[in-house]
């Protein structure tokens, strides 16, 4: 628990390394400049508890304070003053307080905020522009105004229909103006006006009609120059662009925010991909990286997929134990195979044939399903003109759709472990399964028979056939690259793949020389077949990398990982 949590300073325009800052413990919370980037504002986690000031020119610490009293809850966020260098507030559980910075005696100075008896945990804080005051949104839903001048609390808003899941994000474009952003997705804009009652004003913030609701929490609202477009991201991993005069948006971007378990190309195609993850399959477009189509499934998580080589159904196993294939052009679904495994469906392969499918379970069996297409009559053309051909879109001025006939042919019980991956040969007679109980069996897709088993001391991730399937190669939790010969099972090499983690995804070439593996070390490593010999590696990845694949025309390589990221690495 007592590791440093760095502040690393970049430069936009070089993209280069400025400065490392390294005082905070464990996490870093919130950071914040000054107006004229002078100074950096940082502030710890629960486990650092410390606010500390620190001088982007000279590159080192000037001073640093406790966040918050002993008795007072966690500091959850920092905001610099929009035109005094030397002021700042921060803000958490049951605690706002605005600071001074003492430059000649290098110390900060805190002034608590009267509240009154009111208990608020503080989620975000805006300034106004003039840096009268400031806004705190709250996980109760409401808004606080405090004069930064008195430190007094000046209003609640809103009094009733209090905003869902917390206020999360605030931003100031005039000192009358008001952008917030809510837990419940919505977007919206406030206006702060002043009623005279005798000698007093009194503020008051009155929601408008400029209101809309983005998918997820809201992270973050930030303005594009004065205001006029505005971009807002959520914590499902989406980027909007939003125009202020008539509160229109559009999705820029986005990706996944949960783990990506398995990544696919159609065949032949290195323009596509698809991707599954928690409650989603998605397809991107390799040269733009926009996402082209989405597939929902709430609170299922799929394991893996695959695109059937004639490209007309993805299919996916989910851990609700189903198989589940659609229509790669609109999503809708195509047919689902229910109870296809105990444990959820962990692996999955079809044949060049696209009528058959092979899948892995995490109780260890391995299943072989047969698909069959049963085509509806056409119906008799109308005024003379025969029926636009429409199968996939559901046209209902079209030919119908076709329907689909799931048939178990075989399931074969050898491993006693979840079967992790399995790869079919070119010919679709025999396929071979890895599987976390330390083996790897060959099977006979005619008679359904054991060929060949291979055994190791490691909980097989992967498994690839070499393009002339003489050999196969492994990896796993070893940490070990195992080649083995599919006649007799034996070890033929074994190569030390990973210093510090096991290998959780590889690819081969299509002509076998190279080949590309990946895991819980982050590096994505590009091996000579015959030499053995690691020729590239690529940095990047944050966190572990879970699957990547090869493109078919071997220009690119996609890898996936654990934080939901998908990096595209050009194939020396």
């Amino acid at each position: 628990m007592g590791y440093k949590a760095s502040i690393i300073v970049w430069k936009y325009e070089t993209r280069e390394q400025y400065a490392i800052f390294s005082l905070h413990k464990v996490k870093v919370q919130s950071l914040s400049f000054s107006p004229n980037s002078v100074y950096l504002a940082s502030l710890g986690g629960q486990d650092d508890g410390s606010i500390v000031i620190w001088s982007v020119k000279k590159k080192e610490a000037i001073c640093g304070s406790p966040a918050q009293h002993q008795s007072a809850g966690v500091t959850l966020t920092v905001s610099y003053s929009n035109c005094d260098e030397e002021s700042f507030c921060t803000a958490g559980e049951n605690t706002i307080r605005i600071w001074k910075l003492d430059l000649p005696n290098r110390k900060i100075r805190p002034v608590d905020c009267a509240v009154g008896q009111i208990k608020r945990t503080i989620l975000c804080v805006a300034l106004y522009p003039s840096d009268e005051g400031f806004f705190c949104g709250t996980s109760t839903g409401d808004i606080l105004a405090i004069s930064m001048k008195t430190g007094l609390l000046q209003l609640i808003a809103p009094e009733k229909d209090k905003y869902s899941l917390g206020v999360t994000s605030i931003t100031t474009m005039q000192d009358s103006v008001i952008l917030i952003g809510t837990g419940d997705g919505v977007v919206q804009e406030l206006n702060l006006t002043y009623k005279k009652e005798g000698i007093r004003c009194f503020p008051s913030l009155t929601k408008t009609k400029k209101l809309k609701k983005v998918l997820g929490s809201v992270s973050s609202i930030t303005l594009r120059g004065d205001g006029h477009q505005f971009f807002v991201t959520t914590d499902k991993c989406h980027l909007y662009r939003f125009n202020y005069s008539d509160f229109s948006h559009e999705l820029i971007n986005t990706c996944h925010y949960a783990a990506v378990n398995d990544i696919r190309f159609p065949k032949g195609c290195s323009e596509l991909f698809a991707t599954c993850s928690y409650q989603d399959v998605r397809v991107f477009n390799t040269t733009t990286q926009q996402e082209l189509l989405r597939i929902n499934i709430p609170n299922m998580t799929c394991y893996c997929l695959d695109l059937l080589a004639d490209g007309t159904a993805i299919v996916s196993g989910w851990d609700d134990s189903k198989i589940r294939a659609f229509y790669p052009e609109t999503g809708r679904l195509m047919f689902t195979i229910q109870n296809a495994h105990k444990k959820g469906v962990t692996a999955l392969c079809s044949t060049s044939t696209c009528n058959r499918l092979i899948s892995g379970g995490g109780e260890g069996q391995v299943r072989v399903w047969d698909i069959t297409e049963v085509r509806p009559p056409p119906p008799p053309p109308r005024y003379g003109r025969p029926l636009r051909r429409n199968t996939c879109s559901g046209d209902d001025k079209g030919i119908p759709e076709s329907s689909f006939v799931t048939k178990l042919v075989e399931a074969m019980h050898e491993h006693t472990n979840a079967v992790s991956c399995i790869q079919i040969s070119r010919d679709d007679l025999s396929c071979v399964s890895a599987s976390a109980d330390s083996t790897c069996i060959i099977w006979c897709l005619e008679t359904f028979h054991r060929k060949q088993i291979i055994f190791s001391n490691t909980l097989f991730r992967c498994i690839c056939y070499h393009p002339n399937e003489c050999q196969v190669i492994t990896s796993g939790t070893d940490r070990k690259i195992g080649y083995w010969e599919v006649y007799d099972g034996s070890l033929i090499r074994q190569l030390d793949g990973s210093r510090s983690g096991s290998i959780n995804g590889m690819d081969i070439t299509q002509d076998g020389n190279t080949f590309v593996t990946g895991g819980d070390d982050k590096l994505v490593k590009i091996w000579k077949y015959n030499e053995g010999e690691v020729t590239h590696v690529g940095l990047g990845h944050t966190s572990s990398i879970t699957r990547l694949r090869i493109a078919p025309d071997q220009r690119h390589v996609i890898t996936v990982s654990e934080d939901g990221a998908i990096y595209i690495w050009n194939m020396p």
